[in-house]
């Protein structure tokens, strides 16, 4: 799992399209992912209309950078027939992720764009592509071939590491 420890924000694209190919893999890694009582929520919007692009690169401040990116994966997520909708958030960050490493192990570059749970984005986006009521949009996945290359951050910090030892009664906590 390099992808793990390689995968990046990318915002910036090469003018080339992403094969139907590599897309399918990217879905099928979403929707591979585990979820509360097994409810899968999820459906994806693949928008390749510039126009369309450009409206959803509009829905919010932080969403300039999908303007130039070939594809959109648009999540949105499904509110009735769930077994524990109060997870169908949590259920959509873990396909995302999944999506997220099959598109840097596929070579292409992308970056998550959160709509949900801020009301006003997921009520622009819902609008932009004419959602049904019965779905929730969740997210804005940009993603293309890489037109920059950035080293990923070390993230790893032990300060944040806490074990727990002893029984219920009679535990410490103590860092490494």
């Amino acid at each position: 799992m390099d992808e793990i420890f390689h995968r990046v924000s990318i915002r910036k694209y090469e003018n080339r399209p992403v094969e139907h190919e590599k897309l399918m893999k990217i879905l099928r890694a979403g929707m591979q992912a585990p979820s509360a009582g097994n409810q899968q929520p999820w459906e994806f919007y693949i928008v390749t209309c510039p126009e369309y692009i450009q409206a959803l690169s509009k829905s919010h401040i932080y969403a300039g950078c999908a303007a130039e990116a070939p594809v959109l994966i648009v999540s949105v997520y499904r509110k009735e027939g769930l077994w524990v909708p109060e997870y169908a958030q949590i259920d959509m960050a873990i396909a995302q992720e999944n999506m997220w490493l099959e598109t840097d192990a596929l070579g292409l570059g992308g970056v998550w764009l959160g709509i949900a749970p801020i009301r006003e984005r997921m009520d622009t986006v819902a609008k932009i592509l004419d959602l049904p009521d019965n779905v929730e949009a969740f997210s804005i996945f940009a993603l293309g071939y890489p037109a920059e290359q950035k080293p990923q951050e070390d993230r790893f910090d032990e300060s944040r590491i806490h074990f727990v030892k002893g029984d219920k009664f009679n535990s410490e906590s103590t860092h490494i």
